[in-house]
């Protein structure tokens, strides 16, 4: 029987703090990278004499191999050990960043930057995984709101920087950036994260192509379909992503009938807290992660901002999240499950209303200062108690796969968020005001964020419902 989540922790929780801050500086850069470079993309295109398509694929080939493989890198932490594919992963990353930062055409950039993303996809899901077996589980509250932090503040921070360096010393240094950065987050996690022990068997070759092409054809087509206006073979490759979804649920079904050990096994999905929490994960990344661009496109079009005192102006939202989730993730160890996510779901949802009326309604700039604040506090209080809500009942041998599903549910909500979000503003200014047509596209989050409040609203106490050597599967 495989050892609990709730088990003794391998180690003393000051080297835990350790791991974790170590683990920290690797999963800010590879979330900090999506609206970073993004910024970064007008210079890249002046330079390298690219095309916009070119330019779109700079972001849109790292964010693909980043989303897509994560199901099967989760997984392969419980194989080989997180540390082990931590450290590989950011080797990678880091090279690729190098390779970015002198790359002599856009071909080349764009095939450095899929690597990029491919390295960031074995990284990202074993900090998760590594905090819910290294910290008691009455401490994984207060750890996760650390994690939480970083994970939410990333994308805010990515404007300003991205800015600051594009504008100021050139695009080049946007890549040269990660290198200082990723070599630190090898030396300390060699140094910090301990080996533990590996549970997964072999991992079924079948499941992971299969799911590859289920996630690779939905993000794709969400991902491209606005920028290529829906074309009929398009829909063509949605519907194979689809069939290829439910051919991989069949799999995942009959992986001991075929003697295969299930790539995601369905048990997963019947721990209550971790299903609605992976549909909460969903809703708050559609919304978080497409916000920026509405309200920054705002800020400079139609208030005349420049780049850099709009990116500053977003700061409050990250300063604030990343002062309040560790003290959100300390009170989610004590406090009934749902009752911190609720509050914050109410918080993101009256955040959202608050820009849609006030960039429909022209007014100043400074009073976006109102629910940039209040996004902040929204921030703090829903990712970590998300985190770790849905994460806590896991049975060790399910981490990886957990925490592999949990990402990409954060990560498809992201592609799905721009996507619509985009189609929306496109619409918008074929009827209406450039304001109206900015405000107006936020409405959609305010709906998706209410199916979000639903989910939490969902969760169950399971504080004291398992004891050391038990399962801790919460089923409902």
């Amino acid at each position: 029987m495989p050892s609990s989540a709730f088990s003794a922790p391998p180690i003393p929780e000051k080297q835990a703090w350790k791991a974790l801050s170590a683990l920290c500086v690797g999963l800010f850069i590879t979330l900090l990278d999506q609206s970073l470079v993004a910024v970064a993309l007008p210079r890249i295109t002046e330079d390298l004499g690219a095309s916009v398509n070119q330019a779109v694929w700079v972001s849109a080939g790292y964010l693909l191999t980043f989303a897509v493989p994560l199901l099967v890198t989760g997984r392969l932490g419980d194989r080989f050990g997180q540390r082990t594919m931590y450290l590989a992963g950011m080797a990678l990353f880091t090279a690729a960043a190098a390779a970015c930062a002198f790359a002599p055409t856009i071909e080349a950039l764009i095939l450095a930057r899929a690597v990029q993303g491919f390295g960031a996809s074995l990284l990202n899901p074993q900090s998760l995984s590594v905090i819910n077996r290294v910290f008691a589980r009455n401490r994984r509250g207060a750890a996760m709101g650390v994690w939480s932090a970083v994970a939410s503040s990333a994308g805010l921070f990515g404007p300003l920087i991205g800015g600051l360096l594009a504008g100021g010393a050139g695009w080049r240094w946007v890549f040269l950036l990660y290198l200082p950065l990723g070599l630190l987050s090898l030396a300390l996690v060699a140094r910090w994260v301990p080996r533990l022990p590996t549970g997964a068997g072999r991992i079924d070759p079948l499941s992971a192509v299969v799911s590859l092409v289920a996630v690779s054809g939905i993000v794709f087509t969400l991902q491209q379909g606005p920028e290529l206006g829906w074309p009929l073979w398009l829909w063509g490759v949605l519907a194979l992503g689809v069939l290829a979804l439910f051919l991989f649920v069949w799999l995942q079904k009959r992986a001991d009938l075929r003697g295969a050990d299930a790539l995601v096994p369905l048990r997963l999905f019947g721990i209550r807290n971790f299903r609605f929490g992976s549909l909460a994960v969903t809703t708050l990344g559609f919304a978080v992660y497409s916000v920026n661009l509405p309200v920054m496109l705002y800020l400079q079009l139609g208030a005349g901002l420049s780049a850099q005192a709009a990116g500053v102006l977003l700061l409050p939202t990250g300063l604030v999240s990343v002062a309040l989730a560790p003290v959100v993730g300390r009170l989610t160890d004590r406090l009934e499950p749902g009752r911190i996510s609720k509050l914050g779901f109410s918080a993101m949802i009256t955040a959202m209303t608050l820009f849609v009326v006030l960039i429909s309604q022209e007014v100043p700039f400074a009073w976006l200062l109102v629910p940039l604040v209040l996004m902040g506090v929204a921030n703090a209080l829903c990712w970590s108690a998300n985190s770790t809500i849905s994460m806590r009942p896991l049975p060790t041998d399910l981490l990886g796969a957990g925490s592999g599903v949990y990402n990409t549910s954060r990560q498809v909500g992201a592609v799905l968020g721009a996507a619509a979000l985009g189609a929306a503003m496109q619409i918008g200014l074929q009827y209406t005001t450039f304001a109206n047509a900015m405000g107006f596209s936020l409405v959609l989050h305010v709906a998706v964020l209410v199916f979000g409040l639903v989910m939490v609203s969902n969760f169950r106490d399971d504080r004291a419902e398992a004891a050391p050597g038990t399962s801790g599967s919460t089923s409902g």
